[in-house]
């Protein structure tokens, strides 16, 4: 799948004259005040340029067949490659990985990497770089593997962002996560101080293979952790992956997303999606995100119960409350909340965690406010499939809905098999 950035060429500073719009689409060029070539000189320019982006997403079964040349021509032609990968990954698929760089004959060194929350700061990104720096890797065509989690994408991809301001890397994700969410974008990032991402840049992979037989070796809860993040797709603009979830998402769970026909059909969708809403905003320059449904409360929620909540729990638990806030509003209704709900709860996703307090959930939400630019653009669902955005949501609004999401979340717990029969 390709994701083009549409852009415009950038203009040609050696035109004979500057005064005038220099070459380049839609006002792209260079605009000086006054004329310094034939009248007075100037005193001021404004640079107009644009780099065009183009980038791979693609479904690359057996990526580490010996006979399959895929990963070995990923983002340039075969040659020498620093692999780095995650060092859970390494001791699960080391063995795989060098029988297969030997058989494409790809000159390479691996860099084994500790990547989880923990340790997703600059100090990481700068083990990445010396590695760079003592492989002699070049600047454009040597590619930096990543292999991992999102973790380690997003730390391989701020090292490339980083070394000689942009070095090409190509990503591939191991983990759920990674295959429908922090594998496909733009972004990458660490976390600095109790902020999680704080430090970032834009850094597509130049090419992202995605391999599902991965998701064999992941535990149930990382495939839960994963499924959050579809879930989140579905909830805010797929009603017919909210539907597979709710036909086939146990069953998913239960066999590592091994179920052809629907495994498929679900992780088809949820990267569409996930795409769809990246391509037209890839920078970011627009605010107004729906897919930062679930993303409003979780990044503190998240950084202040590590390690005991993953990133997609956290995730599930922001929907929960905000699935809570839409029915409040009316935005939907009480069989459609409930719906949402005893899907989480069929996926095994926590719906509640002791840091959803009014304290806690107001600093996210002012946190999120200087995210934002100043305003909420708090995305939520308005039916299931859709969303719209708010600017208005207050500390009381939080609380009662924070309140009944403890309560409803204590009910069933306690009676899993019958249910509370309490509608929000």
């Amino acid at each position: 799948m390709s994701i083009p950035h549409p852009q415009h060429r950038s203009a040609d500073p050696g035109a004979r004259n500057p005064g005038a719009q220099l070459p380049g689409a839609h006002g792209h060029g260079l605009h000086p005040t006054g004329d310094p070539v034939d009248g007075a000189p100037a005193t001021g320019w404004t640079v107009a340029t644009a780099l065009p982006v183009s980038y791979r997403v693609r479904f690359t079964p057996g990526v580490l067949d010996p006979g399959n040349p895929a990963l070995a021509a990923a983002g340039g032609p075969p040659g020498r490659r620093l692999v780095v990968v995650d060092a859970r990954v390494h001791e699960l698929h080391g063995d795989r990985l060098r029988r297969y760089l030997a058989a494409q004959a790809v000159e390479h060194e691996t860099h084994v990497l500790l990547a989880h929350e923990q340790v997703k700061t600059m100090d990481a990104v700068f083990q990445v770089a010396d590695r760079m720096d003592s492989f002699g890797i070049s600047r454009r065509g040597e590619p930096v593997i990543a292999i991992g989690g999102g973790v380690l994408t997003d730390v391989v991809g701020l090292a490339c962002s980083l070394y000689r301001r942009s070095t090409p890397f190509v990503r591939v994700p191991t983990t759920l996560i990674g295959l429908v969410d922090a594998g496909v974008g733009a972004k990458t990032g660490v976390n600095h101080g109790r902020h999680k991402n704080r430090l970032g840049t834009y850094h597509p992979a130049v090419d992202t293979l995605l391999d599902p037989a991965f998701l064999t070796t992941l535990d149930r809860r990382h495939i839960g952790n994963g499924l959050a993040e579809i879930l989140k797709v579905a909830l805010i603009k797929d009603a017919a992956l909210f539907g597979l979830l709710e036909r086939h998402g146990r069953d998913l769970l239960d066999t590592g997303f091994q179920s052809p026909a629907a495994g498929a059909a679900v992780l088809g969708r949820a990267v569409h999606g996930m795409l769809q809403e990246l391509q037209p905003n890839l920078w970011e320059h627009r605010l107004e995100r729906l897919m930062d449904y679930g993303h409003s409360f979780s990044p503190t929620v998240e950084m202040r119960a590590l390690p005991e909540l993953l990133h997609g729990e956290a995730v599930c638990v922001d929907m929960a409350l905000t699935t809570v806030v839409a029915r409040r509003r009316g935005l939907l209704d009480a069989r459609q909340a409930e719906r949402v709900l005893r899907l989480m709860r069929r996926l095994e996703l926590p719906v509640w965690h002791p840091l959803m307090e009014p304290v806690t959930l107001a600093e996210a939400l002012a946190d999120t406010v200087r995210h934002r630019d100043g305003r909420q653009r708090l995305p939520l669902p308005s039916g299931i499939g859709a969303g719209v955005f708010v600017d208005d949501l207050d500390g009381a609004e939080l609380a009662a809905a924070a309140g009944w999401l403890r309560t409803w979340s204590a009910r069933e717990s306690a009676a899993p098999a019958q249910g509370s029969g309490t509608r929000a």
